[in-house]
């Protein structure tokens, strides 16, 4: 495999005269460092005990021999923290000059680990624990940038291959029932096993970092153990970062919002799979890979999504609800009528890497449903469709799962703070903003 890399890396360098690209990875290990409220499962009633795996933000930064940019940061972590986006998207601009839309923020969406603060009165914990997540999440900022920078300066000349495993732990988890879409096991149900990788390869044909996906949440870790750790994802990364020393293993989480782990359990069974995910990631890296080239091209759009029409009177019914959760959501839904600002849409990012025509890499926001990864399959067959990316505020549903209904595309808005169900066109949104990221980036003829 050394020989086939270093072969194709100069013959990279003899086609460009240089080296097409350089890149740099680097990692930061952002533990809590005292016991924390989990986040994912609304059902803990108490922190975490200790830390059975450690927790990363790792960067991979790429520049083309046109001084073009893109830094990926993947963390593990259940969202990617809203508090600390912008102030970091800040200060790396003034320390190095990263546009916004050169910086690609990505979370493995794990169950596992802290619970990110976001002043939102929707998870119910104590004042002192509120007071940790936030310092916690406060934290992550200077991590974040602390990840960036080390990758930076590790820049070195590398080429980029790519291509696409298979792993099979992942399993829809929409059932019909005779009263609607419910949680559970549905083998019949859509799903991607793709594991897209990017191998990055240095001069000397080591390998600086491999970049691998897959859409499946990070829940085999079920909400009874209170023990940090990186659940499937993790143990993945770990494996392997332990098979190639020095190299760097990255996350990405896909469109996972409809996507459960089969089966569930404890740490054992995360660690399976996470076995399973990487194996599937070293039989690509042993196999045929594809180069990746040409220039890099980046764009940020932010597009609205609107919500269904609802009135106050409905928040008002809501207010004497048994479950606690839609109480509280009345009652912040409430409080936006009463200050003239109800929540009728909000913003939503998308996001085009593009790397020529060769590869391109769609970021999107919140939560989307695995229809998004099969719709862009078929229009974008070149491309990587990220979910968990930059702003995660709420679940995606396409338009099949919006009619469906269920925990995705209703229930859930209680717990992130939405009045409700997103208008039928929010699938379509979606796309023309993804075509107009693509276009701004240059990844379309």
């Amino acid at each position: 495999m050394k020989l086939r890399l270093i072969a194709t890396f100069l013959l990279l360098a003899a086609t460009c005269g240089a080296a097409e690209y350089k890149a740099g990875a680097a990692r930061v290990n952002i533990s809590p460092r005292e016991s924390i409220w989990m986040g994912g499962y609304a059902a803990r009633k108490r922190p975490s005990t200790d830390v059975a795996q450690d927790l990363w933000v790792k960067a991979l930064a790429i520049e083309d021999a046109h001084g073009h940019r893109v830094v990926i940061l993947t963390m593990d972590l259940l969202r990617v923290p809203r508090l600390i986006v912008e102030p970091l998207a800040q200060e790396l601009k003034g320390r190095y000059g990263i546009e916004r839309s050169e910086l690609l923020l990505n979370c493995a969406h794990n169950h596992s680990g802290p619970s990110p603060w976001e002043n939102d009165p929707f998870t119910a914990m104590a004042p002192q624990e509120y007071a940790k997540c936030r310092r916690y999440t406060e934290s992550l900022k200077d991590a974040f940038a602390t990840a960036v920078g080390e990758a930076l300066r590790n820049m070195a000349p590398a080429a980029i291959f790519h291509g696409t495993g298979e792993a099979g732990f992942a399993a829809n988890r929409r059932v019909k029932t005779a009263k609607g879409y419910d949680i559970g096991y549905n083998p019949d149900g859509p799903v991607d096993h793709r594991v897209p990788v990017l191998e990055v390869v240095g001069k000397d044909g080591r390998l600086i970092a491999v970049l691998f996906g897959y859409a499946c949440h990070n829940t085999t870790v079920e909400g009874s153990c209170l023990r940090i750790n990186g659940d499937y994802a993790g143990y993945a990364q770990a494996d392997l970062e332990q098979a190639h020393p020095g190299a760097v293993a990255l996350f990405m989480q896909l469109c996972a919002g409809d996507q459960d782990p089969h089966p569930r359990g404890g740490l054992e069974i995360a660690a399976q799979h996470g076995k399973e995910l990487s194996g599937a990631v070293e039989k690509v890296l042993n196999g045929k890979l594809a180069a990746v080239h040409g220039r890099i091209g980046t764009a940020l759009q932010m597009t609205d999504l609107d919500f269904a029409p609802h009135t106050r009177e409905q928040f008002e019914k809501r207010l004497n609800d048994p479950l606690p959760a839609r109480v509280r959501n009345a009652r912040a839904m409430l409080a936006a009528y009463d200050a003239g600002h109800p929540i009728r849409s909000i913003p939503y990012p998308v996001q085009a890497v593009t790397f020529g025509h060769s590869l391109s890499l769609l970021a999107l926001g919140g939560e989307p449903v695995i229809d998004y990864a099969l719709r862009a399959r078929r229009e974008f067959p070149n491309a990587i469709v990220l979910g968990y990316s930059n702003l995660v505020r709420s679940y995606v549903p396409s338009r099949r799962v919006l009619a469906e209904g269920g925990y995705e595309p209703e229930e859930s808005m209680l717990y992130y703070g939405l009045p409700g169900p997103y208008a039928p066109d929010v699938e379509d949104r979606i796309f023309s903003a993804i075509g107009s990221a693509l276009k701004q980036a240059g990844g379309r003829r």
